[in-house]
């Protein structure tokens, strides 16, 4: 055999062994413990109860009226500053989403029921056309900007009058 070859084999042969040796002789691993929290940090974990009403499920739900005609749809859930619900607000009219009327009805208006374990039933004592006739809910994002009355005059009174003449203003002191 040549030198370089019986070397190698050799080198091999100890680094195994000193393996096999140091896995029989070393320190075990410890398992490592869970991590915890101190007991006045722990979260507090709920399960859902059969009486439990899920928001996912609720959007998009149909709604009903007394006579069993559909009558709109849940679009959103308003929440109080208390995150208890304060109004669903509902969809109305349109087709496919377009012309869509959205109006928002008190929690007391849409009685929610559970018809069985996955389905709900809405129901509101109205009908569409009273829910068309209602003032449409507008989003904070989509109000349009409050002006104020005093400037809304004054800003009138800078712009030229239709026949191409201008308005002046006494000098303001």
């Amino acid at each position: 055999m040549s030198r370089p070859l019986l070397a190698a084999v050799v080198l091999l042969v100890a680094g195994a062994s000193a393996g096999l040796a140091q896995d029989a002789s070393g320190p075990k691993p410890v398992p490592g413990a869970p991590a915890t929290l101190a007991n006045d940090l722990r979260p507090t974990f709920v399960a859902q109860e059969p009486s439990d009403l899920m928001a996912s499920k609720m959007i998009g739900q149909s709604i009903v009226n007394g006579a069993n005609e559909t009558i709109g749809s849940v679009a959103d859930i308003v929440l109080g500053p208390d995150l208890a619900v304060k109004s669903y607000v509902v969809g109305v009219g349109g087709f496919l989403g377009l012309g869509t009327k959205y109006v928002s009805v008190a929690r007391e208006a849409l009685q929610v029921s559970r018809v069985d374990d996955k389905t709900l039933k809405a129901v509101i004592n109205t009908d569409k056309d009273q829910l068309r006739a209602a003032p449409e809910y507008v989003y904070l994002g989509q109000q349009p900007a409050k002006t104020d009355a005093s400037k809304t005059e004054a800003q009138k009174s800078d712009v030229p009058a239709a026949t191409g003449t201008t308005t002046t203003q006494p000098a303001q002191q």
